[in-house]
């Protein structure tokens, strides 16, 4: 056991020496048995021998302190505290002393003599700095002060500068009684004397004398309406827009009777004297009366400008307005077979038409259409005589023939103007049928091309419309032709790309509202095209409608669909702005 301990293994008992010599004996219940050889029991520390160190302690700390500050002479140390003692203090009693060390400095500096302590010297501030009055009487920042200090310690007698901020009159210093303003004198509001009055050629006597002077001011006195004044007045109101009601009734009564009051009564019964001569039988007499309508030559009967003719006029015959809305029955288309049969039997009856003119002498016979191939059948001899003529002769015939068929379909060609004017004729006369109307929902319009072949195909097909674009979607409308709008639906529904998209117009028009929106661009912010594999044409509605909405086409850039709403609300067709935002 004795080496266990001396090897450390063992820690000692508190309050001992570490002997292991001296352990505590144990009970049979575990706990140690009581010491009965001594007053204290030696398991318990001495208290009043740990106070007496710890005092020795504060004692000597108080004395290095004021060794340091003041060079007083310090007081002398303790003897030292045996090591067994301190270390075997637990924590409680550590706290202890330190509580106890710190009980006697106080008390020490409280027993000290006024020479020993210093006593505490407030600061002296200058008057000349700025202080902030009330409060802490704390002076002003250095930053706040500006360049007063410099100023107060080169020049004495210049005048302190004020913070440049406001302030309240509180925190103000009083200011020399050279630097205070003067008071305003106040204003002489006392009418003009009677000199005055003389001596000024611009005064008005209307106005008088207690015009120009302060009037005192009368405290108004509250005036309460009566119950009931504001329901009288109401109810009069309603009696007068009774009584108008009432007027006006008897007034339209009487107008359909026949009996207006306002109407003269004399005028009414007044009868007009006859013109003249009739409007009827102006262009059958010569002179503006009847006196001359008894002789033959007072009547224009026979002359060239008489209205009267041996002719009968018939009123024009118009043809139903119904009728042009009838759909014309279309022929069954034939067959390849059944085309060739008919124009077959078509040439054979011109041919025999035309042989029968020549046998009565109608007609001439045609020269024979000799070719490379019929040419010694044809001519025979000549050919046989002398075959590079007459080869030549065949190729000229060959040549000019090729150039007449050639100049008749130039003939019977159409110009420019006249494929317009046939063209524009078929699409009125089918605008005139009826009158369809087709919407069109595009999620995305950023490819230019996309844009262009809306318009331009639109204005190809004689349609008019709006083209409206807005971030979220764009809304194509178009009306014209049953004919027309199948051909646009073709282009919208199955002709374009509605994914493609392409490099952007490098010169872009000025004003241009369609190139400045950056939602219409074909490139992102990054400089790549946008993808738009996502991108799709809806059909919102077809069907046709009793009048146009709108005169021409056009495109209309919107940024909100309060604007739409506004675009499309003068041709009253706002609701297909909200059908098409429904089918996102």
């Amino acid at each position: 056991m004795a080496e266990v301990t001396s090897n450390g293994l063992k820690r000692p008992h508190p309050g001992e020496d570490g002997d292991p010599a001296h352990k505590k004996s144990r009970s049979n219940n575990g706990s140690p048995a009581p010491v009965t050889n001594g007053s204290v029991p030696a398991g318990k520390p001495d208290i009043s021998k740990i106070m007496a160190e710890a005092r020795a302690k504060a004692a000597a700390v108080a004395a290095k302190l004021q060794g340091t500050k003041g060079g007083l002479p310090s007081s002398p140390s303790p003897a030292p505290t045996p090591a067994g003692t301190s270390g075997a203090m637990s924590r409680i009693e550590q706290m202890k002393a330190r509580v106890a060390a710190a009980t006697s400095k106080a008390s020490q500096q409280r027993t000290a003599s006024p020479a020993q302590v210093p006593s505490y010297q407030p600061p002296v501030f200058e008057d000349t700095v700025s202080r902030a009055r009330g409060g802490l009487d704390v002076g002003l920042h250095p930053a706040l002060m500006g360049e007063s200090g410099q100023d107060a310690r080169s020049s004495k007698g210049r005048k302190a500068i004020q913070p440049k901020f406001a302030t309240t009159m509180a925190n103000r210093r009083p200011e020399s009684p050279s630097s205070q303003v003067k008071p305003k004198k106040q204003l002489d509001l006392s009418g003009p004397s009677a000199e005055e009055i003389r001596s000024n050629p611009y005064f008005d006597p209307s106005l008088g004398a207690q015009t120009a002077t302060l009037k005192s001011r009368k405290a108004k006195q509250l005036i309460f309406n009566k119950p009931g004044k504001f329901r009288a007045q109401a109810d009069a109101l309603r009696r007068q827009a009774a009584l108008e009601a009432m007027k006006k009734s008897i007034a339209e009564k009487a107008r359909r009777a026949g009996v207006d009051e306002d109407l003269d009564t004399e005028k009414a019964f007044l009868v007009q004297a006859p013109p003249n001569i009739e409007w009827w039988d102006e262009g059958l007499v010569i002179e503006p009366n009847y006196d001359s309508i008894s002789t033959p030559e007072g009547l224009k009967l026979d002359s060239t400008d008489s209205i009267v003719t041996v002719y009968i006029q018939h009123p024009v015959a118009l043809e139903p307005p119904s009728e042009q809305l009838l759909t014309v029955q279309k022929p069954l288309p034939l067959t390849s077979r059944e085309a060739a049969k008919v124009r077959r039997q078509r040439r054979m009856e011109n041919l025999k038409e035309e042989q029968a003119k020549i046998r009565l002498g109608l007609v001439p016979a045609p020269p024979p259409k000799v070719k490379l191939g019929n040419l010694m059948r044809v001519l025979g001899e000549e050919a046989v005589r002398d075959p590079t003529k007459v080869e030549a002769q065949v190729r000229e015939q060959v040549a000019a023939r090729e150039k007449q068929h050639l100049d008749a379909n130039e003939e019977r060609k159409l110009t420019k103007e006249q494929q317009h004017a046939k063209l524009a004729a078929k699409q009125a006369q089918d605008a005139a049928k009826g009158l369809h109307i087709s919407v069109y929902r595009i999620d995305n319009l950023a490819n230019g091309r996309h844009r262009f072949k809306i318009g331009k195909n639109a204005e190809q097909q004689s349609l008019v419309g709006l083209c409206l674009m807005s971030p979220k979607f764009s809304l194509v409308l178009v009306e014209g032709g049953i004919h027309s709008i199948a051909a646009y639906k073709k282009l919208m529904m199955n002709r374009i790309d509605w994914t493609e998209n392409s490099a952007p117009n490098p010169v872009v028009r000025e004003g241009n509202k369609e190139a400045l929106a950056a939602w219409l661009s074909a490139e992102d912010e990054k400089g790549q095209l946008k993808d738009l594999t996502a991108n799709r044409c809806q059909l919102v509605f077809e069907g046709e409608e009793k009048v146009k909405g709108f005169r021409r086409w056009g495109t209309r850039v919107v940024e909100t669909d309060r604007e739409a709403m506004d675009v499309l609300r003068k041709a009253k067709m706002e609701n297909f702005w909200v059908q098409a935002k429904g089918m996102a």
